[in-house]
């Protein structure tokens, strides 16, 4: 009533000399209204909210503990990655050296052994041109000797199949051959300048 009174007294001009002053009722029911309410936001709806709060905080201080501590968990799994990557690369790198190694060691024993196999080859050639030459050499002997005392029996008009005065002959014709007391002489030039 008295608001209507006052927008009244506005409309008319009188200005605003009157405050607001609500019914003396008003005023207690409101003030218990107030209490009643204040009383059960304190005692039911503030402690609710604040253990809310708390469970909300420290869901997220134990989140931000698990994070931290799964980010300490990363860190030193990726440590411990880079290390055993680091000893593989250096145990690879080890590996790959003693491959070079073994594979120079390889390739000179190869060396060596295909060294000696060409002096043992080139040694067997000498002893076997040796062999072969001395082979040679006692087969000329012997047919060298055959044919000369055949050709010697034919001149002389006897046999000289004596194997002893044989060897001896070629021998010593041999000998002489090598030595070079032998000198060739033209058979035919002889006679012919005899009969001149």
């Amino acid at each position: 009533m008295r608001i209507t009174a006052l927008v009244q007294a506005e409309d008319k001009g009188w200005g605003t000399q009157l405050p607001i002053v609500p019914h003396p009722g008003e005023l207690i029911i409101g003030i218990i209204a107030f209490a009643i309410i204040y009383f059960v936001y304190s005692k039911y709806v503030v402690p609710r909210l604040e253990q809310m709060y708390d469970e909300r905080t420290a869901a997220i201080e134990g989140g931000m503990a698990a994070a931290e501590e799964a980010q300490q968990q990363a860190a030193a799994a990726k440590a411990q990655y880079e290390e055993q990557l680091s000893h593989a690369q250096g145990e690879a790198s080890k590996i790959r050296e003693d491959a070079k190694a073994q594979g120079a060691t390889i390739i000179s024993e190869a060396r060596e052994q295909a060294n000696v196999e060409a002096e043992r080859i080139v040694a067997s050639a000498h002893k076997q041109t040796e062999a072969e030459r001395q082979q040679a050499s006692v087969q000329l002997r012997s047919e060298v000797g055959t044919i000369s005392t055949n050709l010697a029996s034919r001149i002389v008009g006897e046999s000289l199949d004596d194997d002893a005065r044989r060897r001896g002959i070629v021998d010593r014709f041999l000998a002489d051959l090598e030595s070079g007391d032998v000198k060739p002489e033209k058979v035919g030039t002889a006679g012919s300048e005899a009969g001149n």
